[in-house]
């Protein structure tokens, strides 16, 4: 495979070429070794397309961790407790996960464990590969890099999505490159707070 667009999200391409120089040509290397011809697997059922081969977002997945993984790559889960009432999250939301508990409880609320979490995590870089439905890129860039970044778990994101050409080559529903940076770009110059790099690959 191999990238064929790059955006820049507040800087993130620039941080990543000042303070991770190596996790540049690494990505690009794991992107380049991964064959997406042999993830052309899924028999469509689709009525428009029936009986065509598609690449297979479940396969696709596994040779990204299978590469990320062996380069040092990590998932990582952040918990944090949350509760009905607005302005408890708000006196919440920067304390320790045991402390957010504690001060629910005290206010006779009831806390509700949730998280966080990221595919891949590495020297506070994280990485998401999309290949599912359109709405789990918006969650990614909203929530999940976001979540962590404001976290102070990382200082930069990266997503790496399919283009246009390749999302024909699959089932409908998943997102795709152009769309997410149109996503991006209408909410304006600073939204999502958090550096970002958004990658559009191809086979």
């Amino acid at each position: 495979m191999k990238i064929a667009a790059t955006y820049s999200h507040l800087n993130g391409f620039e941080w990543l070429q000042v303070r991770r120089p190596g996790f540049w040509t690494e990505i690009e290397s794991i992107i380049d070794s991964i064959d997406a011809e042999k993830c052309k697997t899924k028999v469509s059922k689709e009525a428009r397309m029936m009986g065509e081969l598609k690449y297979n977002p479940a396969e696709l997945n596994v040779e990204f961790h299978r590469h990320l993984t062996g380069a040092g790559w990590h998932d990582s889960r952040v918990r944090y407790w949350v509760t009905d009432d607005e302005k408890l999250i708000r006196q919440t939301i920067d304390e320790p996960e045991a402390q957010q508990k504690k001060m629910i409880e005290a206010e006779g609320k009831t806390p509700i464990l949730s998280y966080n979490q990221t595919d891949f995590v590495k020297d506070r870089v994280a990485i998401e590969v999309q290949f599912g439905k359109y709405p789990f890129i918006a969650y990614d860039v909203f929530v999940k890099h976001l979540a962590f970044y404001v976290g102070d778990q990382i200082d930069c994101g990266i997503e790496i999505l399919p283009m246009k050409s390749m999302q024909k080559e699959m089932s409908s529903g998943p997102g795709y490159y152009e769309s997410a940076l149109y996503d991006i770009v209408r909410q304006g110059r600073g939204v999502p707070a958090v550096p970002l790099v958004m990658l559009g690959i191809t086979p």
